[in-house]
This record gives C-alpha cells, sequence and structure tokens, in this order.
C-alpha cells in the first residue's frame, strides 16, 4: 500500500476533468436559457402561438361568412334578395323604370 502523496499527473488528470464537466454544465445551462427552445424562446414561442390562433379566429370567422354566401347562392334554392344585390352591383343593372344617379364624393 501506497502512504506517500499521489503522482502529480493523477491530479492534473482530476482537475482536467474537472474542468471540463463545469464547462459542459455552463455550456448545458446556457442552452437552457437561450437555445432554440431555452427559457427566453419560450416566451416568444407563446407570443407567436397567441398571434397564430388570433389569425385562426379570424380566418375561421372569413370561412363561416363565405359558406353562408356559398349556401345563400345555391342554384337550386337561391336567396332572390341576394342575387338581385349582386346582380345589381356587380353587373350594374337596373330596371327600365329605375333612375340612376351618380353622386361624386365630397371634397375633403
Amino acid at each position: 500500500m501506497r502512504t506517500g502523496p499521489l503522482p502529480r499527473t493523477s491530479l492534473t488528470q482530476g482537475r482536467k476533468g474537472q474542468a471540463l464537466i463545469v464547462i459542459a454544465l455552463i455550456v448545458l445551462g446556457a442552452l437552457a436559457l437561450a437555445g432554440p427552445y431555452g427559457v427566453l424562446a419560450w416566451g416568444e414561442s407563446q407570443a407567436v402561438l397567441k398571434e397564430r390562433q388570433e389569425r385562426i379566429a379570424r380566418l375561421e370567422a372569413e370561412r363561416s361568412e363565405l359558406t353562408n354566401l356559398v349556401d345563400r347562392l345555391d342554384p337550386e334554392a337561391a336567396d332572390p334578395d341576394l342575387v338581385t344585390e349582386l346582380i345589381r352591383r356587380d353587373l350594374n343593372v337596373a330596371h327600365p323604370d329605375e333612375y340612376v344617379m351618380e353622386v361624386q364624393p365630397a371634397a375633403q
């Protein structure tokens, strides 16, 4: 059994190992804080998620309106008021007994 001091090489190897472990822990800590999936990125991800949920809500509302319009324009049972409104607006059609008056917007 050896009772004297440890050889110098085993001490330096142990310190190198400890230094590598400390460096690895620092790198992992930095990644956990500022990495692509870290704490700082999580807040940004939450903001992006909220923005996309709002966009989805707007698109669903628009889709609902368009679905309603398509249902009202069904060739088998079209809404006569809607058809008349669309024809007058899009094709500039008027009845023979109607007068069309053009109004110029007021200058500001």
